[in-house]
């Protein structure tokens, strides 16, 4: 039996191949769980435009990605804290708060597409890896200063 791959699957092939199966593997196993199709002509011309729409949408996210990779790249963010003996913060620099600073300046980013290895607790300059898209990722500067 001939099926087309819609998910990469370990061993066998990559989204988008058609590949021969046993017909049990096929019947029982990768089309009830979603992982394939039977290769009919149909079904190919089908997955055909449907993976050409998926390429374009993520184009034009990449795309979109990259230009505000650009604007994040010139800009800085300032963090101003309360600080006690010896310059020391109280409290920490969280991914929350980096993204409450992004809001600030009108970019729309999700907490989750900072990265951040641990809070930052010292005074100084950061740079703030943002990844904006699986391809697409920036680097914004983050000043922690005094209050």
């Amino acid at each position: 039996m001939k099926v087309i791959l819609i998910k990469d699957i370990e061993n066998l092939g990559s989204a988008g191949e058609v590949v021969q199966v046993n017909d049990g593997f096929g019947r029982n196993f990768l089309i009830p769980r979603s992982e394939a199709l039977i290769a009919s002509d149909a079904n190919v011309a089908q997955f055909e435009s449907r993976r050409k729409q998926h390429e374009a949408v993520t184009e034009r996210e990449r795309r979109a990605a990259e230009v505000i990779a650009k604007k994040l790249e010139t800009d800085s963010l300032t963090a101003q804290v309360k600080v006690g003996e010896e310059d020391r913060l109280f409290g920490s620099v969280t991914v929350q708060n980096i993204a409450e600073l992004l809001e600030e300046k009108g970019y729309d980013i999700e907490r989750r597409a900072i990265h951040l290895e641990d809070g930052i607790r010292e005074l100084g300059v950061y740079n703030i890896e943002v990844r904006l898209h699986p391809d697409v990722k920036a680097t914004v500067k983050l000043w922690v200063v005094k209050e």
